[in-house]
């Protein structure tokens, strides 16, 4: 009886967990489901800050500058319904598009990116990586993989995530475990990676744009979170395959087949084949032709008389070579891609490239069309001193209450990662907070470089709980096929470990290496920032 009565509570605790749990996602949907498109939520914004500055402007709203060398100027709200406004607005409209930070070096990265992925290498080097792993190496080789592939945008969920699925299916293992390890990867890992991909100069350019509200000439280059972000994909591979192995799949327990759905046939979009000899070829060349690539390049930065060095300091600091990382990415995809293309004929003529650079940048219209309205949000933004002036009012707060130390950025990362719940694009959420947090940060002593790697990890944790992330549909059509009432809360509780352990162990790892051991961000990288 007493046993029946224990057995009775726990079932009535379990409902009242998953009761709160259900409440809570569907607050969070609801809230994500009220939001308009990232394109009218930065039209908005725009107009916000042009009425906004008449009304802060009409109330004398202002701040003391805080640099040195100018004690006793105030900084005043300029206000965009004025004359001056007007005329501003009329005369930049166009120039503060064509002159983004973010536009043109995403672009001209992503034409090379598109070469490599369109020619199948990226695909087919994917598909080695997890299909050529043992059995005991499958889980770390597939959140490895995940973070690897983010470089390459929606590949990771389009290809890796089914592909990983029927992987864990075929050797035995439940493939949702599967489908969450890659999921974890692409998503929750999705800032850390080896190398400097489209992501890296888009988040620079809307950094540089915020510091520059402060310090008109600090620059925020795309390597400048590359070290950090490099021995994070290490850890993130690492907590993956823990969170998969000891948590998750023993969550799931055994596989049931009949849990599938009966009208799932595979229709040959992800293929379960190995690498045939020619794609092993095609690799291995452009293996070779990236090393070749990558010495080159070395010659050009390496030695005292590189011609990519600074030439005034002869040091890699603010060198050619660090602003044109843009440009080595465009080189370091599209002719090792061509290469692969050539090998497997995937690709045989100028024609086939300029193809493939073609599609790939149809595919970037409404990007284009986001940044047009992120640039005015960001440039009036600028121009009404609201920027400036709201970083003051916030540094002075957080000095009130003795909040400048390193624990600012567990608030602060904390608060990127609910804001992601509902914002959940990566760009978007950054050009936003960026002109608030950046400056803010910066006059309490702490550099972009930092403040950006700060806001990767809470913008990447939680991708992978939150529906409004734009491939959470495609994640839950994928997981359908194996168990057919899967619905958003069940994905949501099987990958919300993962979020809990990376935020944790990603949180630590930042601490250590920025605070403990004093080790820069990325390549020249500041980690404090002094005004002056």
């Amino acid at each position: 009886m007493a046993a029946a009565q224990n057995q009775n509570n726990n079932s009535s605790n379990n409902l009242n967990k998953r009761g709160w749990f259900t409440r809570f996602l569907d607050t969070v949907e609801w809230l994500g489901n009220l939001l308009p498109h990232p394109v009218t939520l930065f039209a908005l914004f725009a107009l916000l800050v042009v009425f906004a500055s008449g009304v802060a402007a009409f109330f004398g709203v202002s701040a003391a500058d805080p640099r040195p060398g100018q004690e006793g100027v105030i900084i005043t709200v300029n206000s965009l319904l004025s004359g001056d406004g007007i005329r501003w607005m009329v005369s930049n409209l166009v120039t503060n598009f064509t002159g983004f930070a973010p536009l043109g070096t995403v672009l001209v990265a992503i034409l090379g990116v598109g070469v490599a992925e369109r020619s199948g290498m990226l695909s087919a080097l994917m598909r080695g990586m997890v299909m050529g792993a043992s059995p005991r190496m499958v889980t770390i080789v597939v959140v490895f993989a995940g973070v690897i592939s983010n470089t390459a945008s929606e590949l990771g969920y389009v290809v890796l995530v089914p592909l990983a699925a029927m992987i864990f299916h075929s050797l035995g293992r439940h493939p949702l475990a599967g489908l969450a390890a890659a999921f974890a990867g692409v998503s929750a890992g999705y800032s850390a990676n080896l190398f400097i991909g489209t992501v890296d100069p888009l988040l620079a350019g809307f950094t540089t744009e915020a510091a520059q509200l402060l310090d008109s000439d600090y620059i925020v280059g795309p390597e400048a979170n590359w070290f950090f972000m490099i021995v994070s994909t290490f850890l993130i591979a690492a907590l993956g395959a823990f969170v998969t192995e000891k948590i998750v799949e023993p969550k799931l327990g055994k596989y049931n087949p009949s849990e599938a759905d009966p009208d799932y046939e595979d229709d040959g979009s992800v293929k379960m084949e190995k690498l045939n000899p020619q794609e092993k070829l095609g690799l291995k060349l452009a293996g070779l032709t990236f090393l070749g690539l990558a010495a080159l390049l070395a010659l050009t930065i390496v030695p005292e008389w590189g011609i990519l060095r600074n030439q005034e300091t002869g040091g890699v600091a603010r060198s050619p070579f660090l602003n044109g990382i843009v440009v080595y990415i465009f080189i370091t995809f599209a002719i090792p891609g061509y290469v692969y293309g050539y090998v497997t004929r995937t690709m045989r003529s100028d024609v086939d490239v300029i193809h493939a650079m073609s599609k790939t940048m149809s595919s970037m219209g409404l990007y284009i069309v986001l940044v047009f309205f992120a640039a005015q949000f960001v440039a009036f933004f600028g121009w009404t001193n609201f920027g400036t002036i709201m970083a003051v009012k916030g540094a002075a707060f957080l000095e009130a209450i003795n909040l400048t130390g390193p624990m600012v950025f567990v608030f602060f990362i904390m608060m990127c990662a609910f804001v992601n719940l509902m914002l959940g694009s990566a760009s978007a959420q950054w050009a936003i907070t960026a002109p608030i947090f950046v400056p803010m940060l910066m006059l309490i002593g702490y550099a972009p470089e930092l403040v950006q790697a700060a806001y990767r990890i809470g913008d990447s944790v939680t991708n992978i709980i939150t529906p409004m992330m734009s491939y959470f549909g495609l994640i839950l059509a994928v997981a359908a096929r194996y168990k057919k009432d899967i619905g958003i809360g069940t994905l949501i509780s099987v990958m919300l470990p993962y979020t809990i352990v990376f935020f944790v162990g990603w949180v630590t790892l930042f601490y250590i290496w920025v605070f403990a051991a004093g080790l820069p961000v990325g390549p020249g990288a500041a980690t404090y920032y002094q005004l002056g």
